[in-house]
């Protein structure tokens, strides 16, 4: 699998990160209820794509409850010993039993936390996992700094942040000597390109990796899903109703019969395409996807060796366009460009 650099930094990372949302059976407390997977099969799906070449992990402190996924993966660590062979990523900010948001006592006590779960002596990427509006930047950064000085944590990012939120942060890091955030995890997809505004010219100019998640729209991507007719009884999307309903657009069904048009050609899968598609995307260092069973791993693997010729690529850019508001619009119509 093809590896790429984190931003502007020298650290290798694979195209395509695991993302382990869905490892461990959460209960009822958590939103992961009933769609994650066992221990024993999350530590086959870790094996198995490491194996592949996919050395980068993506969790959160919240993914299942009380640390589950963090849990299962510091138990991974344990039985197989090949802590060093994965770039490990993780994220704080959302409510824990020892509190949430950006603060500087709220990081310092989440980063122990985190380490002790994951049963390692270092994270390789520390996330926040939203801006918090309430705590000055500075403060975040300069907890997180100190993470680093100390060797607790080799680099730092950022998720979910409008783009006046990550220019504040860089300037922050640059005036006042701080590390950086050297990646930026956004929603991207098909269906969601509103980052392309904004953020990734930002990211652009600033030298900050771009990590994709959600890269089939919650499964709505995958294939599972067609026009007029009722999603599948297992899906998530059946059980998330308030989601599908984002994506049953016009919009959202010409992206459908796009990718399955494509796949076909290629003999592939419409959740392969999407993911590839992605991958042809400069902006973006990699693409976290997940998976429940060994299968879906294995499709969604066989996506970093798929390649899509210009006029697959316009076809897809075509279906999934957005329509430009002001002022993007007023400067594609005056200067052909935004």
């Amino acid at each position: 699998m093809q590896q790429r650099k984190l931003g502007e930094t020298g650290l290798s990372v694979s195209t395509l990160c695991l993302g382990t949302m869905t490892f461990g059976e959460a209960d009822e407390r958590s939103f992961m209820h009933g769609v994650g997977c066992d221990e024993r099969t999350s530590h086959a799906i870790m094996s198995r794509a490491l194996d592949a070449g996919c050395n980068f992990f993506d969790t959160a402190d919240i993914y299942g409850q009380d640390g589950l996924s963090e849990r299962i993966i510091g138990g991974w660590f344990k039985e197989t010993g090949r802590r060093d062979e994965v770039v490990l990523a993780t994220k704080f900010r959302f409510t824990m039993p020892y509190g949430k948001g950006g603060s500087r006592r709220h990081i310092l006590r989440a980063c122990e936390e985190s380490l002790r779960r994951l049963r390692t002596d270092h994270i390789d990427l520390y996330q926040i996992h939203m801006q918090d509006l309430d705590t000055p930047e500075e403060e975040t950064l300069r907890a997180l700094d100190d993470l680093v000085r100390q060797g607790k944590v080799l680099y730092t990012g950022a998720s979910n942040y409008t783009a006046w939120r990550l220019m504040d942060s860089a300037w922050t890091s640059r005036t006042e000597g701080l590390a950086r955030y050297c990646a930026l995890q956004m929603q991207y997809s098909l269906l969601e390109r509103n980052i392309e505004w904004e953020l990734v010219p930002a990211c652009r100019r600033m030298g900050v990796g771009i990590i994709a998640w959600s890269p089939l729209a919650s499964g709505f991507l995958s294939g599972k899903y067609r026009r007029d007719a009722p999603p599948p009884e297992d899906s998530r999307l059946a059980r998330w109703r308030s989601h599908l309903a984002k994506a049953e657009t016009e919009r959202g069904w010409a992206v459908i019969d796009a990718l399955h048009v494509i796949a076909a050609e290629l003999h592939s899968t419409p959740a392969r395409v999407a993911l590839a598609w992605l991958l042809r995307k400069d902006c973006v260092t990699s693409v976290i996807f997940g998976a429940r069973t060994l299968g879906q791993l294995e499709d969604n693997l066989a996506a970093a060796a798929l390649v899509l010729d210009t006029d697959q690529l316009r076809r897809l850019d075509e279906a999934s366009a957005l329509p430009l508001i002001y002022p993007y619009e007023f400067n594609q119509r005056i200067s052909g460009r935004w």
